[in-house]
């Protein structure tokens, strides 16, 4: 699965453990423990689910949860929280969480309540560019009829390339969208993850799909190359 996941948790241990575990069980993750910067990541980048906890410095949790409502973010939230009340509970399902999980909890009832979460806001969809098809809910990749076996982040770029087939994706763009943090923009990974790709599904096929715009990024061609 490679679902993009931001975990908002001021405790840095934490904070840590779950975004190892995560990126583990196969999901792309992101952290911050600022409840300011959450709200700015949750209205400017994309992501699949956000787990949220309540106590947070700058921003609390459920204002952070309600301000995202209101700016028409309709990511699922997975609220984790030391407040075990009723009250809370019913305030953060009231204000837009879709499920919450007290402390301490289990690891896999987390995951399993995210893949739940995942699974109702609904499968993504097959992309398509030419005999060129990504199959987003069954993650798989292929040519015509021949299966290309690709890792989460090939797998993770190449759906951000066919969700704008012939766009220009920049560099900026594509470090931010499928990397778990930031990266310095003159860092060679993306490069290295595009020649990946290019070995993977265009090179065995004698296709030219990804194509470089120099000095700016990608672009995919929407007939598959």
């Amino acid at each position: 699965m490679s679902a993009r996941v931001l975990v908002v948790e001021d405790e840095r241990t934490l904070a840590d453990a779950l975004a190892d575990g995560l990126r583990q069980d196969g999901f792309a993750v992101e952290t911050t423990g600022d409840g300011l910067l959450a709200l700015d990541l949750g209205l400017n980048r994309r992501y699949d689910l956000i787990v949220l906890d309540l106590m947070l410095p700058g921003l609390g949790g459920l204002d952070l949860c309600a301000r995202l409502r209101r700016a028409g973010v309709g990511t699922p939230v997975l609220v984790l929280t030391a407040r075990t009340g009723e009250t809370d509970q019913v305030q953060a399902l009231t204000i837009g969480a879709d499920d919450f999980l007290p402390k301490p909890f289990s690891y896999r009832v987390l995951v399993a309540r995210s893949r739940a979460l995942l699974r109702r806001a609904g499968p993504r969809g097959v992309l398509t560019a030419g005999d060129l098809v990504l199959d987003r809910p069954a993650m798989r990749c292929r040519r015509g009829t021949a299966e290309i076996e690709l890792t989460p982040r090939e797998f993770s770029l190449l759906e951000l390339l066919m969700t704008r087939p012939g766009q220009v994706v920049t560099r900026r763009f594509a470090l931010d969208e499928v990397w778990d943090h930031a990266l310095a923009e003159e860092t060679n990974v993306l490069e290295v993850y595009i020649g990946y790709l290019r070995r993977k599904v265009d090179q065995p096929f004698g296709r030219r799909a990804i194509g470089t715009v120099r000095g700016i990024g990608y672009r995919l061609d929407p007939d598959g190359g």
